[in-house]
């Protein structure tokens, strides 16, 4: 299949909308299809995707603009793949949105859409560029622009999005990978090992782990590791680029320990090796686990950041990770895209995770004015806001009161200064007591780093107006993780793995910008266009 560029914009005299009439036409034009088609549809890039195809003369694909489009109406409406299909061969607002009404045929299949998301999964497999990604906020942009939103002020904020899978014991898990393994080699026809013929059955599970009351639940767990190693013995070699043969390698290799004779034992639970990036679930091997405000979470971690001024907001920029991915290694992937200039200098304000002092001076070298709303870890001494650093932060040039040190002593391990300070000049010092240095014979000793000299001077700020507005601003995106769950059921994916849920949250994300346009559109004065997208 090649690639062509879809070049049907022109109405023709076989239009559909020709047979609709004035009422109708009226009524079109008022919904959220006209929009859709003019600042969404028509600013999807197209050349982007064309490395999904065959350069060779081949049959055209279908086109990528109407794929992608139809993919966030998909969202938008919250339609199956199958509903859709249904619907934009039988509604015109589907069809005007996607500019598809002068075609004879609808141009999409029920297979053309799950074959255009494994094309963008592979390549970006095999790439690691998120082509759906690029696409989408570029579609952002687009739409910043229009309701002229400039990107001086900017929040941020992390949302858990949960794995469709369900959260199995010890025992259940080892189960289903040797059961995996097992099945896979019958669909091959191959000799299963004497003895392990149950796994096939389809109530084995149950009789396994809930039936047999009277066997203890350790002796059935080393009756699993004792046939996923009779397994992976036989299996060796001959199933090495099966998924089901790697997983149970993964998970015995998490999970079981050998000991001095070579038997698989299992760990114990408090082994620290069993970390939160072993195996949750075979149905989804890339989840992770995380415990976050008390609550266990199994899947990825998605990263919003919104770009506000009075016209309204937009989501302008994401990311997606397991959600092991920390809110701090977020801000630092973050900078390249938000980083502004020395005239114009960008505000991101963000919670307390994002903050610390590597990341604020990152942010700073990039032009942008980090402001975290609270602050995690201990608080540091007031006064050590008024000590002056050198530029490299190893030298302390000037106490709170003004003291010159007489000798500075910096530890590269700690990051910390200790200086020493004239005896009679501390004793004669107003913030004596909040320094409290120790006293000697003839002089004082401190140690003190630039990392709480920074710090103090941060909580400092905290106290201020302006920063009591930054915290009422940044509160405003929480209202984007609540959205994406309750309206785009960003916990409910039809999908299991990250790239897959990734791309299906990259078109939740258009849909939730889209419908911010419809709102800005509805509330101006120059517009009468009154719709919802329910």
């Amino acid at each position: 299949m090649s690639f062509v560029q879809n070049s049907n914009n022109q109405i023709n005299f076989n239009d559909s909308i020709f047979n609709l009439t004035d009422r109708e036409l009226r009524t079109l034009e008022k919904s959220w299809a006209k929009p859709f088609a003019e600042k969404i549809f028509s600013n999807i890039d197209e050349k982007p995707f064309s490395v999904l195809y065959s350069d060779k003369a081949s049959r055209p694909n279908t086109p990528v603009n109407v794929i992608i489009g139809a993919l966030i109406l998909k969202e938008m409406l919250r339609d199956t793949d199958d509903e859709l299909m249904e619907t934009l061969m039988f509604d015109v607002r589907y069809q005007y949105a996607l500019n598809t009404t002068s075609f004879e045929e609808q141009p999409l299949s029920d297979r053309t859409l799950s074959r255009f998301r494994e094309r963008c999964i592979l390549y970006e497999t095999e790439t690691g560029i998120d082509l759906i990604k690029d696409c989408i906020t570029g579609l952002s942009a687009e739409i910043a622009e229009v309701m002229g939103i400039r990107k001086n002020l900017n929040r941020m904020d992390s949302m858990m999005i949960a794995a469709n899978i369900k959260k199995l014991s010890r025992l259940e898990l080892l189960y289903t990978c040797v059961a995996n393994l097992v099945n896979f080699m019958q669909k091959k026809e191959d000799n299963i090992p004497e003895g392990l013929e149950h796994y096939c059955e389809a109530d084995d599970l149950n009789k396994v782990i809930y039936h047999m009351r009277s066997e203890n639940t350790d002796d059935k767990i080393k009756s699993v590791i004792e046939d996923a190693s009779l397994l992976l013995h036989k299996c060796k070699g001959e199933y090495d680029d099966s998924s089901e043969y790697q997983l149970l390698i993964r998970v015995i290799n998490e999970q079981t320990t050998e000991d001095t004779d070579g038997n698989l034992q299992l760990k114990s639970k408090d082994d620290k090796t069993l970390n939160s990036s072993i195996l949750q679930n075979p149905s989804d091997p890339d989840a992770t686990f995380r415990i976050k405000a008390g609550k266990e979470h199994r899947g990825y971690v998605a990263n919003l950041v919104e770009t506000v001024d009075e016209n309204g907001s937009i989501i302008t920029g994401y990311s997606y990770e397991q959600n092991i991915h920390s809110d701090s290694a977020f801000l630092k992937e973050s900078l390249d895209s938000l980083a502004g200039t020395e005239e114009d200098e960008i505000t991101l304000v963000t919670d307390g995770a994002y903050g610390g002092t590597e990341n604020i001076e990152l942010a700073k070298e990039n032009h942008i004015n980090l402001v975290t709303t609270n602050m995690q870890g201990r608080k540091a001494n007031d006064i050590h806001a008024d000590f002056i650093f050198s530029e490299d932060g190893k030298k302390v040039l000037e106490c709170a009161g003004g003291q010159t040190p007489i000798t500075n002593k910096f530890n590269p391990k700690t990051e910390q200064c200790r200086i020493t300070l004239d005896k009679d000049k501390c004793n004669q010092c107003p913030y004596k007591d909040q320094c409290n240095p120790k006293f000697y014979k003839t002089k004082t000793a401190l140690i003190i780093s630039w990392k709480s000299t920074e710090r103090a001077k941060q909580q400092r700020s905290m106290k201020s107006e302006e920063f009591k507005e930054h915290a009422k601003f940044r509160n405003g995106v929480e209202s984007l993780p609540s959205t994406l769950r309750r309206k785009y059921q960003s916990d409910k994916m039809p999908v299991r793995g990250k790239l897959k849920t990734k791309l299906f949250f990259g078109f939740k994300v258009a849909a939730l910008n889209f419908q911010k346009l419809l709102n800005f559109m509805n509330s101006s004065d120059s517009c009468t266009l009154k719709t919802e997208i329910c």
